[in-house]
């Protein structure tokens, strides 16, 4: 790896050649909506994020100095070392020989791999071969933290079970994400939509009769966040007691929890939850509106004094005053009176007419917005709600992109890139040389394809 370049607050960035090389622009991989044609849109802030302080960097990032192992593909694993990755954990990612198949994903799935592995290295290597095996030992052994979410039962039949791997590294963090907590399912196979469809989401999500996944993979995301919960519980823990522990978090439980608070208005009302789209509101305005110009807009007025402020902005002196709409349960009961008038209101407005003036009130409101929209959002690219990348596999290899940052700050600073996605292999060299493996010794393993980079 080249050396880290020195930006003018002192921090370095390993990644971008666009920062290096001071390029002015970066090259968005999705296409415009208007004339299809490949967007290139001026850097607003890559480099200026870090001369700026908005991202944390370097020996300032709280996981600074811890040691993680993955072992991961798809999107649950990877999503718990790119959460420790961004904040700062030196995240190694073990490929197989040939790469992680999920860098050849096509269709939905192509966005799988540049998402949830930047801030990673890459090291390929032959599980099954001994000196493959011995080298990942080695780097499980000085390890702070290791991440799985293969099959039950594949990691052990390898020699990497907890088990084993406690024994010559007590100290270890074993992170396994699954399909099932312990119980009748743990040996099934799951995926991200099984877990939705039987764990009562898709059923929320679309209309009556219609199951529908979510529109993005929230449980693999969501159950490696709790994974991510869980290492941080046990890394705490370990500071008293000297010791790492397993720890385990799935889809199935994930999903049983998010759909709670259904369970709960059962639990407490008798009555069951209708699929969303069906669903009896909480409150009155609470909808997806048409607009004068055919376009569509969110609008929720969800307390009293939103209702309030709502009617004086819009004149509306007679709903206003109406003391039977003065609480939210009564709008609710008037809610088929209501719908209609606002309808009409909200269709003297063109789209941009009313969110300024939804957005003076200070309401709840939204644009009906597609998700290859967000590269051009003002307050995303305003301060590091997008971190520079590049595309690693595929035909648009080399192209550079933007892609959301992790939704956290602390200290008021934002988490960016310390290393761009990996190439397959990228690191295997770097890595096994900090083991202490030999120049003549790698590329002997790699000549007997033991190991592959770069």
């Amino acid at each position: 790896m080249g050396a880290r370049p020195k930006l003018e607050n002192g921090a370095g960035v390993t990644w971008p050649d666009a920062l290096e090389k001071g390029s002015q622009y970066i090259r968005s991989a999705v296409r415009s909506a208007t004339d299809r044609k490949l967007c290139i849109q001026p850097e607003p802030s890559a480099k200026s994020f870090y001369t700026k302080g908005i991202f944390m960097s370097g020996a300032k990032l709280p996981l600074a100095g811890l040691k993680v192992v993955e072992f991961t593909h798809m999107v649950m694993g990877p999503t718990v070392g790119v959460v420790m990755g961004d904040m700062g954990a030196d995240v190694i990612k073990i490929e197989p020989m040939g790469g992680d198949n999920t860098r050849r994903l096509k269709g939905s799935g192509a966005g799988y791999f540049p998402m949830y592995n930047r801030n990673k290295r890459s090291i390929c290597l032959d599980l099954k071969s001994t000196e493959g095996k011995k080298a990942a030992l080695e780097l499980i052994n000085r390890a702070d933290v290791l991440v799985e979410n293969f099959r039950p039962g594949a990691m052990d039949k390898l020699g990497f079970g907890y088990e084993a791997l406690s024994k010559t590294n007590p100290r270890l963090i074993y992170c396994s994400e699954k399909g099932f907590l312990t119980g009748p399912y743990e040996n099934r196979t799951a995926l991200d939509e099984v877990a939705q469809m039987m764990g009562g989401l898709a059923y929320m999500t679309g209309p009556p009769g219609r199951p529908l996944r979510a529109g993005a993979s929230v449980i693999d995301v969501t159950g490696g966040m709790f994974g991510v919960i869980g290492v941080l519980a046990a890394l705490h823990e370990r500071q008293s007691t000297g010791k790492g522990q397993m720890v385990t978090a799935s889809l199935f439980e994930t999903t049983i929890y998010l759909v709670g608070q259904h369970m709960a208005q059962f639990a407490v009302t008798g009555s069951a939850a209708n699929p969303m789209p069906a669903r009896i509101s909480a409150w009155a305005i609470y909808d997806v509106f048409d607009t004068k110009d055919d376009d569509k807009v969110f609008v929720g007025v969800v307390s009293d004094t939103q209702w309030k402020q709502f009617c004086e902005a819009f004149g509306l002196k007679e709903l206003g005053a109406d003391p039977t709409l003065a609480a939210n349960n009564g709008r609710v009961a008037a809610r088929d009176r209501l719908k209609p008038e606002i309808e009409k209101l909200f269709k003297t407005f063109t789209k941009a007419e009313l969110m300024a003036k939804l957005e003076t009130i200070g309401l709840p409101f939204a644009p009906i917005a597609k998700p290859h929209e967000m590269f051009d959002d003002p307050h995303l690219n305003a301060a590091g709600g997008l971190v520079p990348l590049t595309v690693v596999d595929g035909e648009k290899k080399g192209a550079k992109m933007k892609l959301p940052a992790l939704p956290v700050e602390m200290g008021g600073k934002r988490f960016g890139v310390t290393h761009d996605i990996p190439r397959q292999g990228q690191h295997t060299r770097e890595v096994l040389t900090e083991l202490g493996y030999s120049a003549a010794v790698v590329d002997a393993m790699m000549k007997a394809a033991q190991a592959e980079g770069e």
